[in-house]
C-alpha cells in the first residue's frame, strides 16, 4: 500500500512591498515552538523515514564502508607554537578529538588540554572551538556550543591545575585573544536575535562578566566584528567587514588597557586585510581598482590609505589571496586559472620563486605557520584522485618532505585506480566553465553512466577539486563525479565572483545548466542518471537549476537550501539578513526585489514535473532557518505534477552543519549516497 505524503495546511498571509502582492500558504512553518509545526516535520521524517526503509541496511553497510576508510586513532602534524608543540589526536570507537601539547619536545610527556568525548557527555550535540593560549603558557580560553546555533560560551582552564574558572561569557563567537599581561583577553559578542557579531568586550580575569568593558560596538547592520592578534604578537586587531568593504582598528598587545586606534577609515567599496612586519604593515587590498588585489606597505606610524605604497602590482590574470610572513622570507598565496600557486621571495630580494606543482588540477595551500624565526613553511596539497598531504619546505634549500598524508584505510584503495580530468563548457553567454571530474579508471564515460553533479556558487567562496575518502563510495560504483566552478565562486579570480552575484546572480544558475548540458553532449552521462548537489547557498542553485531545466536531472539532493530568498531578505531580524545585501541585493529596493523574485525558489515553484528530490535542514540551523526547505517542500507538494520522490529530512538536534560528531556525520552523508544510488539500483 502506497505511503502517503504529509500535506502542511494552507494558511494564506499576504506579503506586500513595491505595490507587488506575494501570498505565502506556508508562512506559518517559521513557527519554531508551535507543535503543529513540530508535528509536520515530525511526519515528513516519518515518511521519508518509512518510504526508505527498504535502505536502511544499505545506508549502515555504506556508513560502515566509508568509516573503514578513516584511521579512527590518527593524530595530526604538531606545530610548534611559544615552546610547545600542539597537537589533535582521535581515539578508535570515539567521536570527538583530544586536544593536546607537549613542553619542548615531541618526546616529552603529553599534556591533556581538552578531551572533548568528556565535554560532550550529556550533549546530542557539541562543539569546541577557538582555543586560544595564554602568552605565558599556562591558561586556555575556549568556547563551546552544544545547541548548534553557533552561539558559544566562553571559558578559562587553568592548564597547570585543570582548573575551570567561574568566568562563564554568553552568546559569543567563541574566540578569543589574549593581550600580553596573561590576564586580559577581548573577545566579540552576538546580537541575541540577528547573531550578528557586532560588539567586542574587554575581560579581565578574575573580575566578573558583568563589569566587561565594551570598546568597540559596530553599529552597522551589514557589518560584522571580530578581534584578533597579528602573527607577530605584537599587535590586537578589532576588524568590522561587509561584503564589500574593510576596516581595522589597532592596538598594542602590551596595552590591554588602552584605547584602540583606527588604521584606516572605512570607504564603500574599499576591501583590505592588514599583516604586521617590522616597522610596517603590510595591506592586501583592492584599492585603486585591483580588482584582483595587490600589496602595498606602510609605516606603524602612518597606517591610513593615503600612506599605502604599492609593494607588489595588480595582474589582472592573477588573484592575490593571501601572505605569509617570516623573519627572511615572505610566501604569496595565488590563483591563476583556477589554480593555486605559491611564490617564495626573500625580503632581501636575493631569492624568488613558485613551488613546483606537476598535476592538472589540484588543491594547495599553507596550513599552520605559526613561528616566525624559521626557514620553513608549511602547505597542503591534495587532489581528486591523490589524498590530503602536510608538506615541509624548507625555503632556502628548497628540500621538501612529506610529515603526513592521509591514510586510506581498506586495503582497497589505490591512486592510480582512478582519473581525474578538466574540461571547460561553454555557457550561454560564451563564457568557458571551468569543470573538475573524478572517476574510476574502469568507469566508460556514456549516456548510462551515473553522474553527480555538484557545486557552491556564491560569496566568492570556491569549490576546490580536492580528495574525499567519502566520495570513493560513488566512484567504486560507477559514478562520475564533477565540480562545476561557476560564476559565483572565485575560481578564475575576483571578476569571476562579481560576475556571479547581485543582478548578475543568474550567472551562477545558467552556468550550472549549461556544464550539465555540456556533460550530457559529451557523452559522459544522460539526463537519467544526472544528478545534482548543493548545501546552503548551494542549495539556492538546486531550487533555481529545477524550477530553470528540471528535465536535466533524474535527482537532487537539496542540503540545507537557501530558498526563500525574497522573504528572507526582507527580514531583518533574521540572522545574517543585513549582512547580506551586499551579496544578493537589498529587495526594500524594487529592482533588487524584481530580480530577486525571478529566481527565488520558494516563489517560482509551479505546477510540472521536478526530479527526485531529498532535501534536508536542521531545527536549530542559525544560517539557513528550517522553515525555508520545509515551505519549499510542502509547495511543491503541492503543485508538482510528477510522481517522483520527494523527501523532508529534519535533524530535530543539530544545526547548519549537521550533526557534530566525526563518525555521526558520515551517517547524513550516507542518507544521501543512498537515496542517489537507490535511483540507480545500485543499492545491493
Amino acid at each position: 500500500m502506497a505511503l502517503k505524503a504529509p500535506k502542511a495546511k494552507k494558511i494564506s498571509k499576504k506579503l506586500e512591498i513595491h505595490g507587488d502582492c506575494r501570498i505565502d500558504d506556508y508562512y506559518w512553518l517559521n513557527q519554531r515552538e508551535d507543535k503543529a509545526v513540530i508535528d509536520y516535520l515530525n511526519a515528513e521524517n516519518e515518511y521519508y523515514g518509512q518510504s526508505t526503509a527498504h535502505t536502511k541496511t544499505f545506508q549502515e553497510s555504506l556508513f560502515k564502508e566509508m568509516k573503514s576508510r578513516i584511521k579512527e586513532d590518527d593524530t595530526s602534524v604538531p606545530y610548534k607554537m611559544n615552546g610547545y608543540f600542539y597537537l589533535t589526536r582521535f581515539e578508535k570507537g570515539k567521536e570527538y578529538p583530544i586536544y593536546a601539547r607537549k613542553n619542548g619536545s615531541l618526546d616529552a610527556k603529553e599534556e591533556m588540554l581538552f578531551d572533548c568525548n568528556e565535554l560532550a557527555k550529556g550533549h546530542d550535540y557539541f562543539n569546541l572551538r577557538g582555543a586560544a593560549i595564554s602568552p605565558d603558557n599556562t591558561l586556555a580560553a575556549f568556547g563551546v556550543d552544544t545547541v548548534s546555533r553557533r552561539q558559544y560560551d566562553i571559558q578559562i582552564k587553568n592548564l597547570g591545575t585543570g582548573e575551570l574558572y567561574p568566568d562563564k561569557i554568553e552568546n559569543t563567537t567563541g574566540s578569543s585573544v589574549w593581550a600580553a599581561d596573561n590576564k586580559t583577553i577581548f573577545y566579540t559578542k552576538k546580537d541575541p536575535v540577528t547573531l550578528r557579531s557586532d560588539k567586542i568586550y574587554r575581560h579581565v580575569l578574575g573580575t566578573h562578566t558583568d563589569q566587561d568593558e565594551l570598546v568597540f560596538h559596530e553599529k552597522d547592520d551589514t557589518f560584522n566584528t571580530f578581534v584578533y592578534k597579528t602573527k607577530s604578537k605584537k599587535y590586537i586587531v578589532i576588524g568590522s567587514v561587509s561584503t564589500l568593504t574593510s576596516e581595522y582598528q589597532i592596538l598594542p598587545a602590551s596595552e590591554p588597557d588602552g584605547d584602540f586606534k583606527l588604521f584606516s577609515p572605512r570607504i564603500r567599496g574599499l576591501e583590505y586585510s592588514i599583516f604586521h612586519y617590522q616597522d610596517n604593515f603590510y595591506v592586501l587590498t583592492n584599492k585603486d581598482g585591483a580588482t584582483n588585489f595587490k600589496l602595498m606597505r606602510t609605516t606603524v606610524g602612518h597606517t591610513t590609505h593615503d600612506n599605502w605604497q604599492e609593494f607588489i602590482a595588480h595582474r589582472k590574470e592573477v588573484l592575490l589571496e593571501d601572505i605569509d610572513i617570516f623573519k627572511d622570507y615572505y610566501l604569496l598565496s595565488e590563483r591563476e586559472t583556477g589554480l593555486n600557486k605559491m611564490k617564495v621571495v626573500r625580503w632581501d630580494g636575493t631569492a624568488s620563486y613558485y613551488l613546483p606543482f606537476q598535476s592538472e588540477t589540484y588543491v594547495a595551500g599553507t596550513t599552520t605557520n605559526i613561528d616566525f624565526d624559521t626557514e620553513i613553511v608549511r602547505y597542503f596539497y591534495n587532489a581528486m584522485t591523490s589524498p590530503y598531504a602536510i608538506v615541509e619546505f624548507n625555503m632556502r634549500t628548497k628540500e621538501k618532505r612529506i610529515l603526513k598524508e592521509q591514510e586510506v584505510l581498506g586495503g582497497t584503495f589505490r591512486k592510480e585506480n582512478y582519473r581525474s580530468e578538466r574540461i571547460w563548457a561553454k555557457a550561454e553567454d560564451g563564457t568557458a566553465i571551468p569543470v573538475s571530474l573524478v572517476y574510476h579508471k574502469n568507469t566508460e564515460r556514456n549516456g548510462e553512466t551515473p553522474l553527480l553533479q555538484y557545486a557552491y556558487g556564491s560569496y566568492g567562496s570556491t569549490i576546490d577539486p580536492y580528495f574525499s575518502t567519502v566520495r570513493l563510495s560513488l566512484l567504486d560504483r560507477g559514478f562520475v563525479y564533477a565540480i562545476a566552478h561557476i560564476r559565483g565562486g572565485e575560481y578564475l579570480g575576483r571578476p569571476w565572483y562579481e560576475n556571479g552575484k547581485l543582478l548578475q546572480k543568474k550567472n551562477t544558475f545558467t552556468d550550472f545548466i549549461d556544464v550539465s548540458k555540456h556533460l550530457i553532449a559529451n557523452g559522459y552521462t544522460a539526463a537519467k542518471h544526472l544528478y545534482a548537489m548543493g548545501g546552503s547557498a548551494g542549495g539556492l542553485l538546486m531550487g533555481a537549476v529545477i524550477n530553470m531545466a528540471s528535465e536535466l536531472y533524474n535527482g537532487v539532493v537539496a542540503q540545507v537550501p537557501f530558498v526563500d530568498v525574497v522573504t528572507t531578505m526582507l527580514d531583518d531580524s533574521i540572522p545574517l539578513t543585513t549582512g547580506e545585501y551586499d551579496e544578493w541585493g537589498n529587495p526594500n529596493d524594487s529592482i533588487y526585489y524584481e530580480y530577486m523574485k525571478s529566481y527565488s525558489p520558494y516563489d517560482n515553484v509551479e505546477a510540472k514535473a521536478y526530479p527526485h528530490m531529498l532535501v534536508t535542514t536542521g531545527l536549530h540551523d542559525s544560517q539557513v532557518q528550517y522553515w525555508e526547505p520545509a515551505k519549499w517542500v510542502a509547495k511543491l507538494r503541492e503543485l508538482k505534477t510528477d510522481d517522483n520522490q520527494l523527501f523532508l529530512d529534519t535533524n530535530m538536534e543539530a544545526g547548519h552543519g549537521g550533526a557534530s560528531g566525526r563518525f555521526e556525520a558520515l551517517k547524513e552523508t550516507a542518507k544521501e549516497y543512498a537515496f542517489i544510488l537507490d535511483l540507480e539500483g545500485k543499492i545491493a
